[in-house]
Protein backbone atom coordinates (compact mmCIF):
# COMPACT_ATOMS: atom_id res chain seq x y z
CA UNK A 1 0.00 0.00 0.00
CA UNK A 2 1.01 3.46 -0.68
CA UNK A 3 1.31 5.83 2.37
CA UNK A 4 -1.00 8.99 2.15
CA UNK A 5 2.49 11.15 1.82
CA UNK A 6 3.24 8.93 -1.45
CA UNK A 7 -0.41 9.44 -3.46
CA UNK A 8 -0.38 12.48 -5.83
CA UNK A 9 -4.52 13.45 -5.40
CA UNK A 10 -5.19 17.23 -6.30
CA UNK A 11 -5.99 17.73 -9.59
CA UNK A 12 -3.78 20.24 -10.35
CA UNK A 13 -0.73 18.22 -9.58
CA UNK A 14 -2.42 14.98 -12.23
CA UNK A 15 -2.42 18.28 -14.95
CA UNK A 16 0.67 19.26 -14.01
CA UNK A 17 2.47 16.27 -14.56
CA UNK A 18 1.09 14.47 -17.28
CA UNK A 19 1.14 17.60 -19.47
CA UNK A 20 5.39 19.06 -18.61
CA UNK A 21 6.27 15.63 -17.59
CA UNK A 22 8.33 12.79 -18.83
CA UNK A 23 6.59 10.68 -20.71
CA UNK A 24 7.49 6.66 -21.22
CA UNK A 25 4.99 4.22 -23.16
CA UNK A 26 4.26 0.69 -23.47
CA UNK A 27 1.21 -1.06 -25.19
CA UNK A 28 -0.05 -1.08 -21.71
CA UNK A 29 0.70 1.96 -19.75
CA UNK A 30 2.20 5.57 -20.09
CA UNK A 31 4.15 6.60 -17.38
CA UNK A 32 4.44 10.66 -16.85
CA UNK A 33 7.18 11.44 -14.50
CA UNK A 34 8.16 15.13 -13.12
CA UNK A 35 10.74 16.07 -10.65
CA UNK A 36 11.31 19.84 -8.97
CA UNK A 37 12.63 21.01 -5.98
CA UNK A 38 9.28 22.21 -4.65
CA UNK A 39 7.55 19.24 -4.30
CA UNK A 40 7.49 16.87 -1.08
CA UNK A 41 10.45 14.53 -0.60
CA UNK A 42 8.25 11.44 -1.11
CA UNK A 43 7.81 10.66 -4.56
CA UNK A 44 4.30 11.08 -4.85
CA UNK A 45 2.14 8.37 -7.53
CA UNK A 46 -1.10 8.75 -8.80
CA UNK A 47 -3.10 6.78 -11.22
CA UNK A 48 -5.73 7.21 -14.22
CA UNK A 49 -7.59 4.46 -15.05
CA UNK A 50 -10.78 5.10 -18.05
CA UNK A 51 -13.81 3.10 -17.65
CA UNK A 52 -13.05 2.14 -21.17
CA UNK A 53 -10.38 0.05 -19.07
CA UNK A 54 -13.46 -2.20 -17.32
CA UNK A 55 -16.24 -1.91 -14.80
CA UNK A 56 -15.86 -1.11 -11.40
CA UNK A 57 -14.57 -3.65 -9.67
CA UNK A 58 -11.88 -4.14 -12.60
CA UNK A 59 -10.39 -0.71 -12.25
CA UNK A 60 -10.19 -1.09 -8.55
CA UNK A 61 -8.13 -4.35 -9.05
CA UNK A 62 -6.20 -2.95 -11.29
CA UNK A 63 -5.52 0.44 -9.36
CA UNK A 64 -4.35 -2.23 -6.27
CA UNK A 65 -2.24 -4.01 -8.55
CA UNK A 66 -0.80 -0.96 -9.82
CA UNK A 67 -0.16 0.39 -6.04
CA UNK A 68 1.58 -2.83 -4.75
CA UNK A 69 3.84 -3.22 -7.38
CA UNK A 70 5.15 0.39 -7.34
CA UNK A 71 5.09 0.24 -3.41
CA UNK A 72 7.86 -2.09 -3.74
CA UNK A 73 9.65 0.29 -6.03
CA UNK A 74 9.43 3.34 -3.82
CA UNK A 75 13.08 3.36 -2.52
CA UNK A 76 14.25 3.04 -6.07
CA UNK A 77 12.39 6.47 -7.29
CA UNK A 78 14.47 9.81 -6.96
CA UNK A 79 13.07 12.22 -4.20
CA UNK A 80 11.17 15.16 -5.17
CA UNK A 81 9.13 13.39 -7.86
CA UNK A 82 5.42 13.13 -8.78
CA UNK A 83 4.53 10.30 -10.55
CA UNK A 84 1.54 9.58 -13.00
CA UNK A 85 0.47 5.93 -14.29
CA UNK A 86 -2.17 5.87 -17.15
CA UNK A 87 -4.08 2.47 -17.79
CA UNK A 88 -4.84 1.86 -21.39
CA UNK A 89 -5.43 -1.85 -21.46
CA UNK A 90 -6.80 -4.17 -19.12
CA UNK A 91 -4.11 -6.78 -18.07
CA UNK A 92 -3.76 -9.71 -15.50
CA UNK A 93 0.08 -8.38 -14.62
CA UNK A 94 1.46 -4.80 -15.13
CA UNK A 95 4.45 -5.28 -12.49
CA UNK A 96 6.99 -6.37 -15.85
CA UNK A 97 5.83 -3.15 -17.68
CA UNK A 98 5.80 -0.65 -14.56
CA UNK A 99 8.97 -1.61 -13.71
CA UNK A 100 10.13 -1.31 -17.28
CA UNK A 101 9.00 2.35 -17.50
CA UNK A 102 10.19 3.41 -14.30
CA UNK A 103 13.87 2.48 -15.64
CA UNK A 104 13.36 4.03 -18.71
CA UNK A 105 11.91 7.37 -17.57
CA UNK A 106 14.62 7.82 -14.72
CA UNK A 107 17.32 7.04 -17.03
CA UNK A 108 16.12 9.57 -19.59
CA UNK A 109 15.74 12.56 -17.79
CA UNK A 110 19.10 11.33 -15.35
CA UNK A 111 16.96 11.89 -12.45
CA UNK A 112 19.28 10.49 -9.29
CA UNK A 113 18.04 9.85 -5.42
Amino acid sequence: MLSASNRLRLGRDFSKTTKTGHRATSSLLVLYFLTHAQFPVAPQIGFIINKSVGGSVARHRIARQLRHAIASQLAELPTHTQIVVRVLKNHPDYREDLSQLITKVINRTGAQQ
